[in-house]
């Protein structure tokens, strides 16, 4: 996911995608801990937003990618 987003920046604009900052990182990690951010991560938290995550998933041709496209369709 991060590499389909790095290869495409024009397509991931402010309105459509951020990284969490590492104080917004651990703040998660402490308040839900089924969140699964690993601590050896390099690259802080991707956050999508619904225009993101239909740009995400029309990039990406995983099986979950046409399901995420799906259930955006529904949401609309």
């Amino acid at each position: 996911m991060n590499e389909a987003v790095k290869n495409n920046p024009d397509k991931f604009p402010l309105t459509y995608m951020f990284r969490l900052t590492r104080e917004e990182m651990i703040f998660l990690r402490s308040k839900n801990p089924t969140v699964k951010i690993s601590s050896k991560s390099r690259a802080l938290p991707a956050v999508f937003t619904e225009r993101g995550l239909y740009m995400l998933a029309a990039i990406l041709k995983s099986k979950k990618a046409v399901n995420a496209t799906f259930a955006i369709c529904k949401t609309g």
